[in-house]
This record gives C-alpha cells, structure tokens and sequence, in this order.
C-alpha cells in the first residue's frame, strides 16, 4: 500500500533512549505509506556559543557530530532491516530550526519527533524542541511521547 499523502517522512533524533518510541512510530508510518524516510540529528552548536574556539570546542564538537552519525545510522539500519528507501543527515545549528527547515526544503509530508529525550536542566534552559518544532513548522508534525521514568 501506498500513500498520496505521505512521500517523505521525517524523524528527527537525538539518540536518546527516550526517543526510540518516535523513531518506531515514523519507521512504521513509512512502512505503512510507501514513504521515503529521512532521519535528521541536530548537533546543537548553540551550547558552544560561549565557548571560545580552540581545540577544546573542535574535540566536543567532533565527538557530538560522532554520536549524531551514530544515531542516524542505527535507525538507517532499523529503516533498512524493513525495506525501507532512506536517507540521513546530521546538521548543525539550533535543533528545532534545522529540523524545520530540513523539513521545509526536503518537501517532507510530515514530521515524527519525540518529547522526551534531553532533559532536566537542559531541557528547561533551552526549551523543548518538540515544542518549538510544533508551533513553528508549516509541515505536519506527530509528536510521540517517550516512557516516561517513575
């Protein structure tokens, strides 16, 4: 079965435990619809920007691009494993913009994204990026809420 309504899924990650219920959920949307699916992890370049530039920001921000291709390529594998046609990418920059305009610029039908994934001081600092993407974007968004820990 193939849909006319979604040709291009996305999922945005952060390779967070929290975020592996999102990452099903658009794996199984794109499954179901014949979609293509992209997934996009953001390296937040915005937590340097008080970080003067030397070889310090260079190896955090190495180690972060490293942990993004690693993220993006274990739901490459998830995607591949059911047949799925895929494509990744890791950007920099403030996540819930990137994630937007991938979105916006890809033509992408709709957006799967988790809310929970960083957390706690972060996470209240900087806002939530599921929330941010939700307001902002012009492409529908499914929010997927992650297991919450009690």
């Amino acid at each position: 079965m193939t849909s006319e309504l979604y040709k291009k899924i996305m999922v945005a990650t952060d390779g967070s435990e929290q975020n592996k219920k999102a990452i099903s959920y658009g794996i199984e949307f794109a499954k179901l619809s014949g979609a293509k699916l992209y997934v996009v992890y953001v390296v937040d370049t915005a937590a340097f920007a008080s970080i003067p530039m030397d070889a310090g920001w260079e190896m955090m921000y190495e180690l972060l691009e490293t942990e993004g291709k690693d993220a993006s390529g274990q739901v490459v594998e998830l995607g591949e494993a059911q047949g799925l046609e895929i494509e990744s990418a890791v950007l920099e920059g403030h996540p819930s913009n990137e994630i937007i305009e991938f979105a916006e610029g890809n033509d992408i039908d709709m957006i799967v994204i988790g809310t929970l994934g960083k957390s706690g001081l972060d996470r209240f600092l900087l806002g939530s990026v599921a929330d941010k993407v939700t307001r902002n974007s012009k492409v529908p968004v499914l929010v997927v809420r992650g297991e919450v820990n009690k």
